[in-house]
């Protein structure tokens, strides 16, 4: 006899993440179990709640404090850009029928969308922010993003992004390296680097902790560029903040430092 499927729903929403395929030798001490973790799992979630309280800001929001500590320390510049996007900036990027199906769409004829990634923006400010600044041109954007992404514990459809970009640097892959190390260094998590494909930029350079990916980073010059009528040397690096903050907490179910109704800063609020 194992937990019932609402008792197993019930202690996965409360951050169970093992344990759930226990077999009780009948339901008295199947229930017994289930009361006593649940009080344990409602014990936790509380105890989040409070440091919550107390600090005032959930670990998302610090997760993005920290990162853009270290950029703009390194030379990098915020910008902000809108989160509606059209339609012509999209197509510039090459996406494939597949993810043209997770954009969502904000009219009828599919001339503006809720933006699925920041890159466009950013390839759209570097052409007119080059004739302005001085090289190397390092700008960077957070915010959120939107796609219809397949269920799972790493996916969402509304999640926030962290797209930066220099611009004519003199060694990009070098520097790609070094500023991802000084990315993840206040966090004090190790980390691997690996060679990936992705449909959008082909080869990319995947930043992965515990077996998740929690970044992706490519090197120009690439065969996009003409279509943004960019010239030169580039590195740019896309990192999901959930995602560091999930593997940070060594959650399995990324929706619980996510935008929610449901959670705040991991703890579940039907407690």
């Amino acid at each position: 006899m194992k937990f019932t499927h609402v008792q197993i729903q019930r202690l996965i929403e409360l951050g169970l993440n093992t344990g759930l395929e226990y077999e009780f030798a009948n339901s008295i001490e199947r229930e017994a179990n289930f009361k006593q973790l649940e009080k344990e799992l409602v014990k936790q979630n509380k105890a989040a709640l409070k440091r919550l309280h107390e600090e005032k800001r959930p670990l998302l929001k610090t997760v993005e404090q920290k990162l853009i500590g270290v950029l703009t320390e390194n030379g990098f510049i915020e910008v902000i850009t809108p989160i509606l996007m059209s339609r012509g900036l999209l197509e510039k990027m090459g996406l494939t029928p597949e993810l043209f199906r997770q954009v969502f769409w904000v009219d009828e004829g599919k001339k503006r969308c809720l933006r699925p990634m920041l890159a466009p923006h950013l390839y759209y400010l570097l052409r007119k922010m080059k004739k302005i600044w001085p090289a190397p041109l390092k700008i960077f954007e957070v915010g959120p993003c939107f796609r219809k992404e397949s269920k799972g514990g790493y996916h969402m459809e509304e999640f926030t992004m962290l797209n930066l970009v220099c611009f004519s640097c003199t060694e990009p892959l070098a520097e790609l390296l070094d500023l991802a190390d000084k990315l993840l260094d206040p966090f004090n998590i190790p980390f691997n680097i690996t060679d990936e494909y992705s449909e959008v930029y082909g080869r990319t350079i995947d930043i992965v902790v515990n077996d998740v990916e929690i970044a992706s980073a490519a090197v120009g010059p690439h065969e996009l560029d003409k279509n943004w009528d960019i010239t030169g040397s580039w590195y740019g690096i896309g990192l999901g903040l959930e995602r560091l903050a999930m593997v940070l907490q060594g959650y399995q179910n990324i929706r619980r430092v996510s935008r929610s109704l449901s959670y705040q800063d991991g703890a579940r609020l039907n407690i």
